[in-house]
């Protein structure tokens, strides 16, 4: 029987030294070159930015998501997310690692679906840190319902041509492809009838209508766009896996993607947990710190237990992936992961928040953006309120109904089945009372 809560030595020196490297060299990435990480590389950026990389490269750590066969190292996601825990304090660390989102997940699902030339087009720059993707999947109308989706592909000889809007197409403005989901078979189910294409964003007709920003970012300086698709042209071999396959493949996309949002986000929220602990001990008011305010202990004792809850549930999640190599099979608990991820952060930031008192609110500090993140973490990949379904549809396949008037569990129909297994004991026991 095999039950461990332990790290492998070996690869818990290769953690402390990337918990190191993140801290000194990593962080300060992101108070240099704020919200520029998916910006390409060039300059002065570039000279800072590529000794990391291949220090990163040198010890084995980039792109630890994907296969050595293509470029990666295989660890499975069991270590990924005990690494991703340390890159999820920084901006700037999954770049500097070479497994940002939504790279991860694009790169998977090319890994996974693509033919040899398009692995060699797309994935093995992507893979090189040299240019960003897109994955280009929600409608305006449709939120991220797909089977409401109109944008479509239509077959005109050796090409596939593309129309209508897509909307939330992060990093668009910066990405040199896209991954777009279409219509390509209205007459069928929307999960038969939907298909992929890799689309250069230099494509004639890829219009950017608008890029939006989170709440506090300049209007029209955000990096998720509003995309117009307009006649656009691409070869038949710009089809990403089979036609009609875009459902099994957005499974394998989104399903890395969701737990990898979690396994960063557990960093996240151990941030706003330290910084609330080294001010509960630093600040002192009406007579003592902090720290002994019986409010802020509750603050300290709630976000612990929430975090560590939420951590051994991700980590028992990337178990089970590695385990079965199989999202279908975890489905219910990356569902689960997703539906706890945005209340941890959420929480955690909040009450970290209210420790630092006004401070805490400003521009100064992050737990605002903290918690915006954790809004965005609610609908990335899915809302929450689906997610939620999901597990509940998941997790009542193991139950069945009752045809009795009264629940299995109904105390005494079982109390009268427990004196009557135990009769003989319970007339001995009368009997010496």
């Amino acid at each position: 029987m095999a039950w461990d809560f332990e790290t492998d030595p070996e690869y818990q020196k290769v953690l402390d030294w990337a918990d190191e490297f993140v801290r000194e060299e990593v962080e300060p990435l992101d108070l240099a070159f704020p919200h520029q990480q998916f910006v390409p590389l060039e300059g002065k950026r570039r000279d800072a930015v590529d000794p990391l990389k291949e220090e990163v490269r040198r010890r084995g750590l980039w792109a630890t998501h994907i296969g050595p066969e293509l470029g990666g190292q295989g660890y499975g996601q069991l270590k990924l997310a005990l690494l991703n825990e340390i890159l999820g304090r920084s901006q700037w660390a999954p770049i500097v690692f070479g497994c940002q989102a939504p790279d991860t997940g694009n790169a998977e699902i090319i890994a996974h679906y693509g033919t040899d030339e398009q692995r060699q087009r797309y994935l093995m720059p992507l893979l090189n840190g040299e240019l960003f993707s897109c994955y280009s999947m929600t409608e305006p109308h449709a939120g991220a319902d797909p089977t409401l989706f109109t944008t479509s592909a239509v077959r005109d000889g050796d090409d596939w041509v593309i129309n209508g809007q897509k909307f939330f197409s992060s990093n668009a403005s910066t990405a040199s492809f896209l991954i777009v989901m279409v219509v390509t078979n209205p007459e069928v189910s929307a999960y038969q009838g939907m298909s992929m294409f890799l689309v250069p964003t230099d494509t004639p007709g890829v219009k950017i209508v608008r890029n939006i920003g989170l709440y506090g970012e300049p209007e029209g300086q955000g990096s998720h766009a509003l995309i117009h698709y307009d006649n656009v042209r691409v070869p038949a071999e710009a089809l990403l896996g089979g036609e009609g396959q875009a459902f099994v493949i957005a499974q394998t996309r989104l399903g890395g993607g969701r737990i990898h949002h979690a396994m960063r986000t557990i960093g996240m929220s151990q941030r706003a947990l330290d910084m609330m602990c080294e001010r509960a001990l630093s600040r002192e008011t009406q007579g003592s710190r902090l720290s002994d305010k019986q409010f802020v202990q509750g603050y300290i004792a709630d976000s612990y237990a929430q975090l560590l809850q939420f951590r051994l549930m991700v980590l028992y999640t990337a178990w089970e992936i590695d385990k079965y190599n199989d999202y279908k099979k975890v489905r219910k608990d990356i569902a689960a992961v997703k539906v706890a991820m945005p209340t941890v952060l959420h929480d955690i930031a909040w009450r970290a928040m209210q420790v630092h008192g006004a401070l805490g609110v400003t521009n100064e500090m992050p737990f605002l953006g903290m918690v915006t993140g954790a809004a965005v973490m609610g609908l990335a990949d899915g809302p929450t309120e689906v997610h939620k379904m999901t597990v509940a549809k998941q997790v009542l396949r193991d139950y069945q109904p009752t045809d009795d008037m009264w629940p299995t569990e109904w105390e005494p129909r079982k109390r009268e089945a427990a004196r009557a297994k135990y009769a003989d004991y319970l007339e001995n026991e009368v009997g010496n009372l």
